[in-house]
C-alpha cells in the first residue's frame, strides 16, 4: 500500500472488517452502527456469497483495517467465505471473534478468546460494547475512541452484497495524469479535483479460465461504463484512460488519484457454457473500501439486465453521494437483446479496439455485420460498422474505392440513427465521415452539433466535436469541448494528439507542442503525432527541429509531406 493510502484509512480512527453470514445481517447491521457510534470506522459486508474468489476490494480492506470482527453463528461458521476472512484475521494476528448464537467458534479458531454477544441488548451503553471496541482500539494500538454521533441511515431494504459505509466521502484531489489545461494560454498546469459523481469503470477480471474470453469481460465492463455515461448526473472516466490499469497491482487509492475519480467500478465475469456470474464492486477512491457490490448469477440471455441493475445501483448510489435528485439513472441506448448478436459485437468491438493490421480491421467488420443479421435493428452495430468501413477506406482502401466506402459508412450511420435517435456516437460517426471522408464541412454540421448534446460524457464523442469546431474557426466551443474530453479521458494519448491540434488550428503553434509531447511519451508510436510538431516547429520558423521531427514520423505520407515542405522553406526544392 502507498503512504497516501495508508494515511487515509483514518490514522485518528481505529478501523474494523466486519465478518458475517448473510443471515445474520440484522444483528451485523445494529453492531456496525453501534461500533461507528462509538469512534470505530466499520467496513461491513451485507451479502456474501460461499465458493467466490476473494474480490480486490475484501481482501485490501482486511489488509488495511486494524481488526477484523468475525460474528461466529451456526450460519457463519458454515460458510467458506466467513472461514476465509477468520483465516485471514488471525493470520495478520488482528483478529477480534465475537459468539452469537454457537458455544464455541469452528476448529481452527477455538484457541482464541471470543466475546459472548448472545445476550447483547445492541445499545452503545452496553459492557459488551466497550469490551469490542477496547479489542479493537489495542489492536490498533490506541486508546478507545471517544464516541461520535452516528450517521442517520436511510431505511429500507438494501439489495446490495456489501453495505455503505457510514460516514462522509473525502474527495480524491488528485491531477490526472499530469494535471488539468490553462486553455487561454495552452499551458499544461494546476490539479484536477475529483468530485463525489466521478467514476471510472475498470477492465472486468476474466475468471472463465480462457483468455479468449477476455473480449466478452471487457465488453461487458465497457458496455456498463457506456449506459453510465449517458447519466447526465455523473462524470464517467472514458475507457482508454481506465485500461491503462489492467493487470496492474497498483490500490484503488492510487488509481483513483491519477484517474481523478471519486469512485472506481471494479469486477469479474466467469463465463461458462450458458452460464454468467458476474460480481461488481463499486470502492471509495479515497479508501480503498467497498461502498456497493453484488454478484449475479445467471444465464447469458440475463446479461443485459444484469449491466442495467449494475449501471442503476451505480448511478444511484453515485448521485446520493452528491445529492442530486433521484432520476430515471442511465438508459442503455442502441443496444440489443440477442446473446448472439451481442457477443458478436463485442468480438468485432475487441478486434477493432486491437486495430493491429488489415486483417484484423476486417475481422471486426465481419463481426459487425454478423451481430447486424442476428439483430438487423442493433444500432450500436451499425455505428460500429459505420467506422469500421471508413478505417478501412482511409487507412487501407485504395483511391478509387474510398467514396464507394464512405457512402456505405454514412448509410450504415443513417440507419443508427434512424434505429436510434438519442445515440451519440451514432452522430458523431457520421459528422466524421461527412467531414474526414466527403469533406463536407457544411453537412458535418448538425450530426456534430446533435452528438456534442447527445454525447457529453463521450470523450471520444467530445473530441470529434472539439476538431471540428477548431477547423471551422470556433475556438471558444473547441476548447470547451476539448476540456471535458480530456477531463473524461486523461490517460488517452489520442486525446493529447487532439489537444495539440486544437491548439494548432487555433495558431497556438507554441502552445501545441507540450500536448503533443505529452502524447509521444504516453505512446512513443503514436501515427502523426511527430508530424504534428513538424508542423508546428515549422511554422514557429524552426525549420532544422521541424526537418528531425518529420524524420521519426511512422506514418509514411505524413513524413514525406512535412519533409517535402521542410526542404523548400529551407531553399531546396530538389
Amino acid at each position: 500500500m502507498s503512504n497516501e493510502g495508508d494515511s487515509r484509512i483514518g490514522a485518528a480512527r481505529p478501523t474494523a472488517f466486519l465478518s458475517y453470514s448473510r443471515v445474520d445481517q440484522a444483528k451485523a447491521r445494529a453492531l456496525a452502527e453501534v461500533l461507528e457510534a462509538g469512534g470505530i470506522e466499520v467496513w461491513w459486508d451485507t451479502l456474501i456469497e460461499g465458493g467466490a474468489a476473494f474480490s480486490k476490494s475484501i481482501a485490501a480492506a482486511l489488509e488495511k483495517s486494524n481488526a477484523v470482527i468475525v460474528l461466529w453463528s451456526p450460519a457463519s461458521v458454515g460458510s467458506d467465505w466467513v472461514l476465509d476472512e477468520a483465516t485471514r484475521g488471525r493470520d495478520l494476528r488482528k483478529l477480534v471473534p465475537l459468539l452469537l448464537d454457537v458455544a464455541e467458534p469452528p476448529l481452527g479458531f477455538l484457541q482464541y478468546h471470543a466475546i459472548d454477544i448472545s445476550s447483547w441488548d445492541g445499545s452503545s451503553a452496553d459492557a459488551t460494547t466497550a469490551k469490542i471496541v477496547q479489542a479493537v482500539a489495542a489492536l490498533a494500538g490506541q486508546e478507545p475512541p471517544v464516541p461520535r454521533r452516528a450517521t442517520p441511515r436511510a431505511s429500507g431494504t438494501n439489495r446490495a452484497r456489501r453495505n455503505l459505509l457510514v460516514g462522509g466521502i473525502a474527495a480524491a484531489v488528485a491531477a490526472a495524469a499530469g494535471g488539468g489545461i490553462a486553455w487561454r494560454r495552452g499551458v499544461f498546469a494546476g490539479k484536477s479535483t475529483a468530485t463525489g459523481n466521478s467514476v471510472a469503470v475498470l477492465p472486468f477480471e476474466n475468471l472463465s479460465g480462457d483468455p479468449q474470453q477476455v473480449y466478452f469481460s471487457d465488453g461487458l465492463s465497457e458496455e456498463v461504463r457506456a449506459t453510465l455515461a449517458r447519466d447526465a448526473r455523473l462524470r464517467v472516466m472514458a475507457q482508454a484512460s481506465t485500461s491503462q490499469f489492467r493487470g496492474q497491482e497498483a490500490d484503488a487509492v492510487s488509481i483513483a488519484a491519477r484517474l481523478g475519480v471519486a469512485f472506481l467500478l471494479d469486477g469479474s465475469v466467469r463465463r461458462s457454457g450458458d452460464t454468467l456470474r458476474i460480481a461488481a464492486d463499486l470502492i471509495d477512491g479515497a479508501t480503498g473500501f467497498s461502498r456497493w457490490a453484488q454478484s449475479f448469477d445467471r444465464s447469458n440471455a440475463d446479461v443485459f439486465a444484469v449491466q442495467e441493475e449494475i449501471a442503476g445501483a451505480v448511478a444511484a448510489a453515485l448521485a446520493a453521494q452528491v445529492g442530486a435528485a433521484p432520476g430515471p439513472g442511465p438508459v442503455a441506448i442502441g443496444g440489443t437483446r440477442n446473446p448472439a448478436a451481442f457477443d458478436a459485437f463485442l468480438r468485432g468491438r475487441a478486434l477493432y479496439d486491437l486495430s493491429a493490421d488489415e486483417e484484423s480491421e476486417r475481422a471486426a467488420l465481419a463481426q459487425f455485420e454478423l451481430a447486424i443479421a442476428t439483430d438487423p435493428g442493433y444500432a450500436a452495430a451499425h455505428a460500429a460498422r459505420a467506422r469500421a468501413l471508413t478505417t478501412l477506406a482511409n487507412q487501407y482502401g485504395a483511391v478509387e474505392q474510398h467514396a464507394a466506402m464512405h457512402d456505405q459508412a454514412i448509410a450504415a450511420a443513417r440507419r443508427a440513427i434512424e434505429l436510434a435517435p438519442e445515440l451519440g456516437e451514432a452522430h458523431s460517426t457520421l459528422g466524421f465521415i461527412l467531414f474526414q471522408g466527403r469533406l463536407d464541412a457544411r453537412a458535418a454540421r448538425e450530426p456534430f452539433e446533435r452528438s456534442a448534446t447527445l454525447g457529453a460524457g463521450e470523450s471520444t464523442v467530445m473530441a470529434r466535436f472539439a476538431q471540428y469546431c477548431a477547423r471551422m474557426g470556433r475556438d471558444p466551443e473547441a476548447v470547451s469541448a476539448m476540456q471535458r474530453a480530456l477531463a473524461l479521458d486523461p490517460l488517452n494519448p489520442l486525446i493529447h494528439r487532439a489537444v495539440g491540434s486544437i491548439e494548432y488550428a487555433a495558431r497556438r503553434y507554441e502552445a501545441s507542442i507540450p500536448a503533443l509531447r505529452r502524447a509521444l511519451d504516453m505512446n512513443p508510436r503514436m501515427s502523426r503525432a511527430h508530424a504534428s510538431l513538424g508542423d508546428a516547429l515549422l511554422n514557429l520558423g524552426r525549420i532544422g527541429e521541424a526537418r528531425a521531427e518529420y524524420l521519426l514520423e511512422p506514418s509514411a505520407d505524413f513524413r514525406l509531406a512535412g519533409l517535402a515542405i521542410a526542404e523548400q522553406r529551407a531553399g531546396d526544392p530538389a
